[in-house]
């Protein structure tokens, strides 16, 4: 793989080591030093020090090879599968599942089971780990995801996700009683300006987000919403609702410093993809989906609602 990487404003004064990690899911940080400290890897045409702090618009430069994983494996996963045909499939992924293969996590994803159930996949390729992917749901998100089968579904579909043409609904179940009925939350969030895999409404570099949520259900010490992404930003639901003062049930990271490392029955946030609309890629027809609650969604509910 040729890299050359332009940096931007955001990434501005960060180790060269730990951008390449960050932007490229297939090199992982020690992976990274191995490649500036035999000279695979320039700055600006200049041998460096992994320890290097780049600055704005200095060009990366390079090339890795990873010889022992540079196939997928497609692995005989079973897959709640929602909608197939020749251009497009759609999966209900269950919580716990990895939509991808990144840097020491090159099996049991999503995309392993999908080549096993389609490999078509595979002729929807702009990045080698990520056959098909045209969005991603966090390894603890269930619900529904698009995947394309073809170059031209996968670039239409992206497209149409880009300009905020795709209808996305979930339903989170967030701490605390929201009293109002409906509202919207927008707070422009980025990259943590100290944590990089997290996001923050403090950044260097703030883009917009909009998220509008309807109360379904109110519990005692919770609420039931459905919330309607206008935009699509990383973590985007559960960082707003954080950063709103109603964290979800079962946040670890994006949760109340005194709750962090507080000790839950709960497996994971409360948040489930439940409705996509969008055009078909070929037809141009617009075709929704809708995605049950999973199982330990639906048992949190029950409890909350016995309290």
């Amino acid at each position: 793989m040729d890299i050359e990487l332009k940096v931007d404003e955001q990434n501005s004064r960060l180790r060269v080591d730990t951008l390449l990690s960050k932007t490229f899911d297939i090199i992982s940080r020690t992976q990274a030093v191995n490649l500036i400290k035999t000279g695979n890897i320039l700055v600006s045409g200049r041998i460096i020090k992994p320890g290097y702090k780049v600055n704005t618009g200095e060009i990366i430069t390079g090339a890795f090879k990873d010889s022992s994983d540079n196939c997928l494996k497609a692995e005989n996963i079973d897959l709640d599968i929602v909608f197939e045909d020749e251009f497009l499939i759609i999966i209900n992924k269950p919580p716990g599942l990895v939509v991808h293969p990144g840097a020491g996590n090159r099996s049991g994803t999503l995309v392993n089971a999908l080549l096993y159930q389609c490999p078509e996949i595979k002729n929807a390729d702009e990045d080698n780990f990520r056959p098909g992917i045209v969005h991603r749901l966090d390894k603890n998100t269930s619900g529904l995801i698009v995947v394309a089968k073809k170059n031209s579904s996968l670039k239409f579909l992206k497209n149409e996700f880009k300009q905020r043409r795709v209808v996305k609904k979930y339903y989170a179940l967030v701490q605390g009683v929201i009293k109002d009925d409906v509202g919207k939350i927008i707070l422009a969030i980025g990259r943590h300006p100290g944590k990089r895999t997290l996001m923050a409404s403090k950044s260097n570099k703030l883009r917009y987000a909009e998220t509008r949520w309807v109360v379904k259900e109110r519990y005692k010490d919770a609420t039931l919403v459905e919330a309607l992404l206008k935009t699509g930003r990383t973590h985007q639901i559960r960082v707003h609702f954080y950063e709103t003062g109603f964290p979800l049930i079962g946040e670890q990271v994006y949760q109340f410093r005194r709750f962090r490392k507080k000790k839950t029955s709960i497996p994971r946030h409360m948040l489930h993809s439940a409705y996509l609309m969008f055009r078909h890629p070929y037809s141009g027809r617009k075709l929704s989906f809708t995605a049950p609650l999973p199982e330990d969604f639906k048992k949190v509910m029950e409890q909350l609602a016995k309290n």
